[in-house]
């Protein structure tokens, strides 16, 4: 076999398995960098032989670097504004006071349990910082826990495989080869991420100009649009390497790629879809061929030479620094704190610390062996580790601390939807909108909406916006058509107990109530309101006033401090501007008088000021 075909053999192979390994994630719901690096380790030199990464020769830190420029480049372009503005300010601590924790946490840990030198141990922890997108991102879209949670581990991992990677580099350069002052890093870390900062700006300056202001051919303008965006990442992360390699420095194009994504994500550009899409699938093909060929090069020796002192280091790092630093960050934030547990519980590590590890290793072999075989073994045990048990069971987990809220999907985001989902969510509900109509998205975006863009008649989109966790799905297009189908759906497939569409046209109202759907006619719906002002202008009002300061709440009692108590006491716990106004016990209904004991299974409605209803709310439910 002549080097060219060995060298297609290799790279058919491992773009094969990567595929084979992104199906099984998808088909178990767990992130795809399990199966690869297994596929890698399986397949390797220790493995079956099947592949060699040593027939890349010296060219495998650049395939590589330009991989992972991809990767961060693909993670940065999703990581929108208006995201960003819904993750609480606890994810500033995150990144900041988080990282340096589990910096020196993670340090400590292989320190003292593997008896390394602080060189070393640093070096692992300045690794192990990184919860990469690649890895987060298949979690979450898994697992439905609310938007604020979800928002603030993606942002904290785009961010921490940036700050990762030059952190790393420096730690290598400055403490393992040359033990440098503390001082020394710190300038060096600036001069990376300034650079890095300044080159992607302006290349996604340039990159926008040219998509907005360029004519790109009609014909194949989508096409050309995607490959400028493309090269724009390889070109800032090629141009920041150049910048730096100037200074006398390296390891600054990561920053680059990822300012650059987050500026183009966040720019106005068009063919924005069909961008995302094919950085999409290029990302899945990189991201296998960069674990594939890593994991080839890990021994399975260097993990067994870990010993208990390997497990005590993945234990401090995954069930001791990162469940305290979250905790310690998140003090005073709109999370619960189960949502914070949640939070703490989920920190797998991904694509940086394993590619860097790895480059870092193949220098450190001709010197000191030893420390590349504990390095790579330390981090890889932790990304295998961390994988496995908090990505693998994060839903599990999050079911467990019952963190995955009850959604409302409101189909359709239009007049109708937004003016339905903003009174649902000015109540404190979950609510996902979903729409395929490109305008209405990012209009529902930009009043705060959190917004699914798919076809609501397709079963994998409702699925992706929460249908199987949802209590309600409502239906609300202007073809009737499509909202008794997507009610068929939620009824049929997702066994929602409550949908609720909208009927445009009175007539089709009998074709919904006949599948036991609640059906709501448009101009019905009208004229009854209007007749509420004409015979009951006072209830009117009222109502309207109400929509405006007050709330009204129905909700089950299950276990909470309210069961057992008469109507009398439980208004003595309640704020004065809250009320008991019904309760329905055996599908009947009444006014409730004071001494009528509350028992498990009632359904009360509360009516007062929405602070009041809500602590009230709060406080039947809770143990």
């Amino acid at each position: 076999m002549t080097a060219a075909t060995g060298t297609i053999v290799l790279v058919v192979t491992i773009m094969g398995l990567g595929v084979v390994a992104q199906v099984l994630a998808d088909k178990l719901s767990v992130p795809s960098v399990l199966f690869l690096v297994l596929a890698g380790v399986a397949v390797g030199p220790e493995g079956l032989g099947i592949i060699d990464p040593a027939a890349f020769g010296d060219s495998l830190p650049a395939i590589v670097g330009l991989s992972v420029a991809i990767i961060v480049f693909e993670g940065a372009f999703h990581l929108h504004v208006d995201r960003l503005r819904e993750a609480p300010s606890g994810t500033i601590r995150l990144v900041t006071l988080g990282a340096a924790m589990s910096l020196i946490g993670t340090a400590l840990a292989v320190r003292y349990a593997l008896e390394t030198t602080w060189g070393l141990a640093f070096l692992v922890g300045a690794l192990l910082v990184a919860t990469g997108p690649t890895v987060i991102t298949p979690v979450m879209n898994v697992v439905a826990v609310r938007e604020r949670v979800a928002t603030t581990l993606e942002t904290e991992g785009v961010v921490n495989d940036v700050t990762a990677a030059i952190l790393a580099i420096v730690t290598f350069e400055y403490v393992v080869l040359e033990d440098h002052s503390f001082a020394t890093l710190v300038s060096e870390f600036a001069l990376r991420f300034g650079i890095g900062l300044g080159v992607g700006v302006t290349v996604a300056g340039v990159v926008w100009y040219v998509l907005r202001h360029v004519d790109l051919s009609a014909e194949s303008a989508p096409q050309n649009a995607r490959l400028v965006v493309l090269i724009a990442a390889l070109v800032s992360y090629a141009l920041a390497e150049l910048i730096a390699v100037q200074f006398g420095a390296s390891e600054a194009g990561i920053a680059a790629v990822a300012t650059a994504g987050f500026v183009l994500g966040n720019a106005e550009i068009p063919y924005r879809e069909e961008i995302e899409r094919f950085k999409g699938d290029v990302t899945l093909l990189v991201l296998a061929f960069v674990f594939i060929t890593l994991a080839a090069l890990l021994s399975v020796r260097d993990l067994l030479a870990l010993g208990v002192g390997g497990l005590v280091v993945v234990v401090v790092v995954a069930g001791v620094v990162r469940p305290v630093l979250v905790l310690l960050c998140t003090v005073g934030e709109r999370f619960t704190f189960r949502e914070r547990l949640f939070i703490g519980a989920i920190g797998p590590r991904g694509i940086i610390p394993a590619s860097v590890a790895t480059l870092f290793a193949l220098d450190l072999r001709a010197t000191n062996p030893e420390a590349a075989s504990t390095l790579v073994g330390t981090v890889f045990l932790v990304i295998l580790a961390t994988v496995v048990f908090q990505g693998g069971f994060a839903r599990h987990i999050a079911q467990a601390l019952n963190v995955i809220p009850m959604r409302i999907l409101v189909i359709g985001g239009g007049r109708v939807g937004r003016a339905l989902a903003e009174r649902l969510e000015d109540r404190g509900e979950e609510v996902v909108v979903v729409d395929n109509n490109s305008q209405a998205v990012q209009e529902a975006r930009e009043a705060g909406f959190t917004v699914k863009h798919g076809d609501g008649t397709d079963v994998d989109v409702l699925e992706a916006a929460g249908a199987g966790n949802a209590k309600v799905i409502a239906p609300a297009t202007g073809d009737d058509d499509v909202n008794l189908f997507i009610a068929q759906l939620a009824k049929s497939q997702f066994d929602v107990e409550t949908v609720i569409a909208r009927v445009n046209q009175p007539d089709n109202v009998d074709a919904f109530e006949d599948l036991d759907i609640e059906a709501v006619p448009t101009g019905m719906s009208v004229a009854w309101s209007m007749d509420n002002f004409i015979e009951r202008p006072g209830i009117a009002h009222w109502m309207t006033e109400m929509d405006r300061i007050g709330d009204v709440q129905e909700i089950e009692l299950t276990a909470g401090e309210a069961v057992g108590k008469t109507v009398a006491e439980l208004g003595d716990e309640l704020s004065d501007e809250c009320y008991v106004a019904l309760i329905s016990r055996g599908g009947e209904s009444r006014i409730p008088h004071a001494d009528d004991v509350l028992e498990a299974g009632d359904h009360v409605t509360l009516i007062g000021r929405k602070e009041a209803v809500r602590d009230a709310i709060s406080y039947c439910q809770s143990r």
